[in-house]
């Protein structure tokens, strides 16, 4: 102990304790939310008849009102033809699927964003895993003309989506409000296919274009469509370590609102990326608001030299505060979720 101070190795000792104990605090008490951490029960749903329910809606109906305790939904192999809603009074559901080709949640309504998606979420505290969202409108064939036609809307807080797929042609998914951590997932599409005002964070994803085999006749796509509406406004869309992939050409995405802000981190573009890059759409003459970034890209499609001139640049450093999970985690909600990577 000679050479060493005792108040100095009780000092030391009482910084290892606070950072445990801060540790303990952001995660336990995520975790105690509502017993969140914890599954109450599992409820099956099978389109053959041989679970709990035979549709994915009377399973969501059968939660209680003001439900605080995690309730999963396993939901098993077959193409559910239905539109699901969980209301905002239904928080705390689990969504858990075979994987994006055995579980198919499908259907094909079509004209308004507000109306047409097949799958339409309002509460928070939501977890989705192995499901495909598909909106058959337009897929496959273009008989009519190409309109809205939405597979997904998230409208609350706090969600994580994991190896899941969203399919459609124009607006497939809908992030509209809120704090969302997508994982592994596949979103296909050709117009607008990701749009809102949410703030997500989109981590090993694939991003799908489908403008070259549903409308070849269409000059180009728009892959992201973000609703940014003011430079206090916490929303963006960040997109990491993705794959852009796909049959046509498309920009990256042009800005729904002023302040709309994109940023592609350490993704990899195919060449179906047009050399612009981006539109700035509803912020023309405003194109200083916007935050579109691309750091660290790579593939056919990731040169930048031919881009739109007011794309932003910015340093790893900078962007810390939007590739980290902090950007959609501060408080460590995820902590207290009840997934495994």
């Amino acid at each position: 102990m000679k050479g060493m101070p005792f108040c100095n190795i009780c000092y030391s000792y009482y910084k290892v304790c606070v950072c445990l104990m801060m540790m303990l605090l952001v995660y336990g008490c995520a975790a105690g939310d509502g017993n969140s951490s914890q599954i109450a029960s599992t409820i099956t749903v099978d389109c053959n008849g041989t679970g709990d329910y035979q549709t994915v809606q009377s399973a969501i109906d059968s939660i209680p009102l003001q439900n605080q305790n995690w309730i999963r939904i396993l939901i098993k192999n077959g193409i559910y033809k239905e539109k699901v809603t969980i209301p905002k009074d239904k928080g705390y559901i689990y969504m858990y699927g075979e994987g994006i080709e055995k579980t198919i949640i499908a259907y094909d309504d079509h004209e308004s964003t507000d109306t047409s998606a097949t799958f339409t979420a309002y509460p928070n505290n939501i977890i989705i895993s192995g499901i495909t969202f598909k909106n058959t409108y337009n897929i496959g064939y273009i008989a009519a003309p190409v309109k809205p036609a939405v597979a997904a809307r998230m409208l609350g807080d706090k969600y994580v989506i994991m190896d899941s797929s969203f399919d459609g042609l124009q607006d497939t998914l809908e992030d509209t409000l809120g704090r969302h951590y997508y994982r592994r997932c596949v979103i296909s599409g050709a117009v607008d296919f990701i749009f809102g005002y949410a703030q997500s964070i989109f981590e090993g994803c694939t991003l799908n274009i489908t403008l070259g085999i549903y409308e070849p006749h269409k000059e180009y796509g728009v892959i992201t469509a973000q609703g940014r509406q003011s430079p206090t406004d916490n929303g963006g869309f960040v997109f990491k370590d993705c794959t852009v992939t796909g049959n046509g050409k498309a920009l990256l995405g042009r800005a729904w609102e002023p302040y709309a802000r994109v940023i592609f981190y350490r993704s990899k573009f195919s060449d179906a990326i047009l050399p612009i890059g981006w539109d700035a759409w509803k912020a023309k003459g405003q194109e200083n608001h916007t935050t579109f970034v691309e750091f660290g890209c790579t593939g056919a499609g990731a040169d930048t030299s031919q881009r739109v001139p007011w794309l932003k640049k910015a340093s790893e450093k900078d962007l810390l505060g939007f590739t980290n999970i902090y950007f959609i985690d501060q408080e460590g909600w995820l902590g207290g979720f009840p997934i495994k990577n």
